[in-house]
């Protein structure tokens, strides 16, 4: 399945007046970095990827339509994978992408 190019519109729309962000295709999606690390992407298994603090992925976990990202079997602490009826509306969407660039601005640029 191919990311959902509406969705990458809205995200890349929400990041606009964000600063050193870039698109790489990734995991068969559309990531969408700050300073070369990765906040948020459109997933090409559907919805959306979210960087978050490991240390609060259990609570972000108990949020509506959000679940643990797994690659190859393995879970993935501080990636969490929403569901596409969690990012339908602007306002759902706007959340998960400031979870994203609030985590993804505490980490070290990547040169």
């Amino acid at each position: 399945m191919a990311y959902d190019e509406e969705l990458a519109h809205r995200i890349r729309e929400l990041l606009a007046d964000e600063q050193g962000v870039s698109e790489v295709s990734m995991f068969g999606g559309l990531a969408f970095l700050l300073d070369g690390n990765m906040s948020v992407a459109a997933s090409g298994q559907g919805g959306l990827m979210v960087r978050v603090d490991p240390e609060t992925s259990e609570r972000v976990l108990a949020l509506p339509h959000a679940r643990a990202m797994e690659m190859r079997g393995r879970t993935m602490k501080g990636w969490i994978r929403v569901d596409g009826e969690g990012v339908q509306t602007k306002r759902q969407l706007a959340s998960w992408v400031r979870r994203g660039v609030q985590f993804s601005r505490t980490l070290p640029a990547k040169g």
